[in-house]
């Protein structure tokens, strides 16, 4: 019998890493992630995005959050995608760790980006959750550079950055919220310079996922 993760390889990705786990997104793991996305990232006079997504009204978010990651699973194309997990703490969904690619097969690169809910905040998890996505990119997936950006009044996503491996490029000036003016850094990371830390990573679903996104099934 056909399953949703045989039309659509991503929802059966699994990452285990110690006691954090990063899943392919279902709509039940979608429902959570509006729940906790519901609940706080960060503190309303902050805005850590580039798109302002979380400023959206009490009740429109979970919304907006459920619609965003279900027309990026219906848009899907090698192309152009965002692969999307929920990270799980000990069976419990405590944020969500993508990336996103244009003309993958070619340019061989992508841009992660990442929330945690402001309970899990602070506990070293970021890093950890970051760690077990490069470790899928670079060793299953074919990535050959993964790079992302933090505005420089987010010390802490520069942190995880930091501790990661990656390196930092350009500083962009560029509009935050309306008439705001934010500085954003750049970074990239390289296999030679991606800090692995000291926690095995297994993965299973990659093959299916490799030829999902224009690579061999090897």
């Amino acid at each position: 019998m056909t399953t949703t993760a045989d039309l659509f390889p991503p929802i059966g990705l699994r990452v285990v890493a110690g006691p954090l786990e990063l899943r392919g997104l279902t709509d039940e793991l979608i429902v959570e992630l509006c729940d906790l996305a519901e609940a706080g990232i960060h503190d309303p006079g902050e805005m850590p995005f580039y798109f302002p997504w979380t400023a959206a009204p009490p009740g429109q978010l979970t919304r907006n959050t459920a619609a965003y990651h279900w027309g990026k699973r219906a848009a899907f194309s090698p192309d152009d995608f965002c692969l999307d997990l929920a990270v799980l703490l000990e069976g419990r969904v405590i944020g969500c760790q993508g990336v996103a690619a244009r003309h993958f097969p070619v340019t061989r690169t992508g841009e992660t980006g990442s929330w945690l809910g402001r309970e899990f905040q602070g506990r070293g998890l970021g890093t950890a959750m970051r760690r077990a996505m490069c470790a899928l990119l670079f060793d299953h997936l074919g990535f050959e550079e993964i790079t992302s950006a933090a505005f420089l009044d987010n010390p802490a996503s520069l942190g995880v950055s930091r501790n990661v491996g990656y390196r930092p490029t350009v500083v962009s000036r560029i509009k935050r919220r309306e008439g705001e003016l934010a500085l954003n850094q750049g970074l990239v990371l390289t296999p030679e310079t991606f800090l692995r830390g000291d926690v095995p990573v297994e993965v299973t679903g990659a093959a299916a996922v490799r030829s999902f996104i224009g690579l061999d099934a090897g």
